[in-house]
Parts: C-alpha cells; structure tokens; sequence
C-alpha cells in the first residue's frame, strides 16, 4: 500500500478540496459522452426530459441497432453517482434497454443534451455542515403508462449535503395517491434506519429523531393517527413500519 497524495480522480469522478469543503462531479467523463454521442455540435436544452410525456414501451419503430442506446444508458446510469438530477429520467428511459426504439434514443439525446449545458454541476460537502439527518419522500400516481404503477423517490440530507437519493418504480399498483406515497415514505423510513445505523458505526450517533418531509396531507394524518380504519388496511405493514 502507498500514499498517492490528495484524492483528485477516481473511476471518472472528480474531486476538487477547497476551504469549505469537497466539490465532487464527473466533468471530463461528461465530455466524453457528448462525444460518444456525437452531440459536440448541438445546443444544450434546459430540461432533461420534455414537460408532462410519458414514454412507452410499443410506441415507435425499433431501433436497427439497439447497441448505442445502451451504451449510453449504462453511461448515464453511472453519472447519477453525482447528477441526481437526471435520476427519474434515467429511471425512465433504462426501462426500454431490452427493445429500444426511435423515440427512446431521442429521449436520451435530450439528456445529454441537458448535460451539455451543466456539464460542471455536481455534489458539495462541506466541511462545517452538522451531523442531523433529514430525508424527503414523494411519489407520482399510476405514472406508468404501460403498467400504472408508481414512481417513488426520496432523498437524504446531511444537513445540506445530499448522501443518499433513489427513483424507482413501486413493485404493486397503488389504488390512491395517498397509498403511492405512503410507500414511498415506508421506503425512505427504511434506508434511515440503515443509515442511522451506518452513522453512529463511524461515530455519528443521530441523537434526536429523524424528520421525514412528506407533502401529502392524508398520508400526514395516517401516521399521527395510529387508528386503522378499513380502507388502509390494505397498506397496514407500511404504516406500521413508518
């Protein structure tokens, strides 16, 4: 084993150490996309995903060659590591890798395109931050065109730095919205539980409670109010757990 100095680089990500903290974000790796994309002339767009569609899986022709688009979702899957901002649609375009189609790679062409205009954003965590541990959860409704299944996401703060982030499509259809984000929020009680106990083995014990945000008023009520009535029965386990 050797000392090879301050980390700079590592597998693509690049760490940049300042006073306050350590900036984290995959710049040249983002480059060589575009590239790979053959996306060097083009403009960037504001948003990685067009406002208000829905992709399916059967719409458009299929892809001759469907090798591209895989590769560049399997790139872009590893760019979440420090762009959670592309995280839902990443999750919505990785559903298509077995038969890909016209429209799905012009979905991902956007993304990169959006990466084109931010390439440098990234994660900060700063040297000053307190230990609490706050997380928020939320969930669409039926977002899934083809299987009406929900989307959950949440994500974990350190005070403002973000440590932990998922999106991913709930494994049942959710009757309500108000079911939809109630297993959300079960998930995300779940990964704070994981991470107060991985928090307190490197010597950060969480002494107060942990704040999960919700935006839900129903789901909000549930969980203060521990009488069960017939019509949550049906998701009894999660509110349990939370």
């Amino acid at each position: 084993m050797k000392n090879l100095g301050q980390l700079t680089y590592f597998l693509g990500l690049e760490f940049h150490h300042r006073a306050n903290g350590i900036f984290m974000n995959q710049h040249k790796y983002i480059q060589d996309l575009i590239t790979l994309a053959g996306l060097e002339d083009t403009s960037s767009v504001d948003t990685p995903m067009e406002v208000n569609f829905k992709y399916r899986k059967d719409e458009g022709d299929l892809l001759d060659d469907p090798t591209l688009y895989r590769r560049l979702v399997g790139s872009l899957i590893y760019l979440t590591t420090t762009r959670p901002d592309i995280s839902y649609v990443i999750h919505q375009v990785s559903q298509f890798m077995s038969s890909p189609r016209h429209l799905h790679l012009a979905a991902v062409r956007r993304i990169i395109r959006y990466l084109q205009g931010s390439p440098t954003r990234g994660l900060f965590f700063p040297t000053d931050s307190s230990r609490q541990l706050v997380a928020y959860s939320d969930a669409d409704w039926a977002g899934c065109p083809d299987t009406r299944r929900s989307t959950t996401g949440w994500c974990m703060f350190l005070c403002s730095a973000l440590i932990s982030w998922r999106c991913k499509k709930q494994d049942c259809v959710s009757k309500s919205s108000t079911e939809a984000k109630y297993r959300a929020m079960s998930t995300a009680c779940s990964e704070i539980v994981w991470l107060r106990g991985l928090l307190e083995e490197l010597g950060f014990p969480q002494t107060t409670p942990t704040p999960l945000h919700a935006d839900n008023t129903s789901d909000i009520q549930i969980v203060t109010n521990h009488v069960f009535h017939e019509r949550t029965k049906h998701i009894e386990v999660d509110c349990h757990s939370i």
